[in-house]
């Protein structure tokens, strides 16, 4: 129980910062920005993240992973950084080279030809974020969650200053008559400042990161980065698949809701708000991953590890029932973090919290894959994962709008869920306890619908809409004391923890 109270800890500190970072960033920005933009606006922005998301992969390799499988072993943490720091920075400068040379004809593609400067800046916002990289992975795997905590803060404080700098300071100073501004802010640029903001904060952590690399004592181990590469190289294609299946909805409702480019990037800008309000298990999914990972690799070598892979397994189940829960029992009051002309997309918000909860599933039986060295098989699931995305969004979008892609995320991840623990009881096998796991999630799904059921009868009063959704969220809390008493007694007064 103690390493579960410890990984459970320092979810908790990853949590802390992705959820305070990411809450600075919804709580301020999402509802800043779903209010002074547009919603074909608010699509361009996302549209774009999205394109940087599935980059961002091919910018790291996911050598930060290849970096816990081989820093993790014994005397191997020094070569294993340097090593993964000079591929980091050969792949980061030939790409950003790319990126800049050929700005005009990707934003052709991207159908903003006016706009190749967007592809500037999203060039060099991957480059700092890709050379930042390992040296986060190095605080995770030396169990520095709290410096790790710190920066990642510091990275979205700094984003919120220079966003409201630009788009409120500016304009005012400018409407004031100081000299310079007039030509320093320009109001049709509203979006490129987004960017811009995010270069800088991106810059300035980069700086903050550093000292890590002043730390580089061995020269680079050609044989060990060989090693590292194709390790690494399935997961690259887990990695663009990954961000297919979260992402690529929104450039597909832009290309594929209807025959008007305007009414797709409106639709585009509504799916991609109302996502946000999933965010809190999506944060959730993030932050068991920060932990989870570099855990799974650091036990790795315990006799009881399968029996410790199970037991956080059916924890993540009961926590991620929880927020899902707790999202949509109060989704009357958390609608109001995005604008108005946005919350018609909240239809989709349980599907992609469901969705999510899956993908935090998937987390937990794809790490045997990672400990054994058959990362291939992971690249075989995540791409039947995202031909199972891309396929239904083609089919789903023209017909559905923006549900299509909630529908194609909640298929994709069950179905890369249950391919993860199937494969796993082949070649890694463990006992994860899926009969309880399974009573969980399809308690939740009662209670919801439940909720539901009851609605018609309660949304005339909101007070007694929220007691009774409050009750059954106590009902899944009771059930949950139940099932694990055994487990909660050693916690009890006079009980030792195993």
């Amino acid at each position: 129980m103690s390493l579960l109270k410890k990984l459970a800890g320092e979810t908790a500190i990853y949590g802390t910062s992705s959820i305070l970072s990411r809450l600075l960033n919804y709580v301020i920005l999402t509802p800043y920005f779903t209010r002074v933009f547009q919603p074909d606006e608010y699509g361009v922005v996302s549209d774009l993240y999205t394109w940087a998301a599935l980059l961002m992969v091919l910018f790291t390799w996911r050598l930060e992973t290849a970096f816990f499988r081989y820093g993790s072993e014994e005397g191997m943490l020094g070569k294993s950084f340097g090593t993964a720091t000079a591929a980091l920075f050969g792949i980061t400068a030939m790409l950003t080279f790319v990126l800049v040379v050929f700005a005009q004809p990707l934003a052709n593609v991207l159908r903003y030809p006016q706009h190749p400067e967007y592809v500037v800046w999203f060039a060099f916002i991957m480059a700092f974020d890709a050379l930042a990289a390992i040296p986060f992975g190095r605080l995770r795997l030396e169990n520095k969650p709290v410096r790790f905590a710190i920066f990642k803060t510091l990275n979205i404080l700094i984003n919120i200053v220079f966003v409201f700098f630009f788009l409120e300071l500016c304009p005012l100073l400018a409407q004031a008559g100081y000299a310079g501004f007039e030509n320093f802010y320009r109001p049709e640029d509203s979006i490129l400042y987004v960017f811009v903001s995010n270069c800088i904060a991106s810059l300035l952590i980069f700086f903050l990161l550093l000292p890590a690399y002043f730390r580089l004592r061995q020269a680079v181990d050609m044989a060990l980065l060989k090693r590292m590469l194709v390790y690494a190289g399935p997961l690259v294609i887990v990695g663009i698949a990954g961000v297919i299946n979260q992402l690529i909805g929104i450039p597909m409702i832009k290309e594929l809701a209807s025959d008007d480019m305007e009414y797709n990037k409106n639709m585009m800008g509504i799916f991609s708000a109302a996502s946000k309000i999933a965010v809190l298990m999506s944060l959730f999914t993030q932050a068991f991953n920060y932990a989870a990972e570099p855990f799974f690799f650091r036990n790795a070598a315990r006799t009881d590890k399968k029996q410790l892979y199970a037991q956080v397994a059916l924890a993540f189940t009961i926590a991620g029932s929880l927020v899902f829960l707790g999202v949509l029992l109060y989704l009357d009051i958390i609608q109001y973090f995005i604008g108005k002309d946005f919350r018609a997309g909240l239809g989709v918000v349980p599907l992609l919290l469901l969705a999510y909860l899956f993908l935090g599933l998937y987390y937990n039986f794809s790490i045997w894959y990672k400990l054994a060295d058959r990362t291939a098989i992971g690249g075989y699931i995540a791409t039947i994962g995202a031909i199972i995305t891309l396929a239904l969004n083609y089919y789903l979008i023209p017909r559905w709008g923006y549900y299509g892609p909630g529908w194609a995320a909640l298929a994709c991840y069950f179905f890369m869920a249950m391919a993860s623990y199937l494969t796993g009881r082949k070649y890694y096998p463990i006992d994860y306890p899926v009969g309880k796991m399974s009573v969980y999630i399809l308690s939740c799904l009662i209670i919801y619908f439940l909720s539901l059921w009851l609605r018609p009868w309660l949304i005339g009063n909101m007070w007694l809409l929220f007691a009774v959704n409050s009750m059954l969220l106590l009902c899944f809390f009771l059930l949950v004391f139940w099932m694990e008493r055994d487990k909660l007694a050693r916690f009890l007064p006079g009980k030792k923890a195993n």
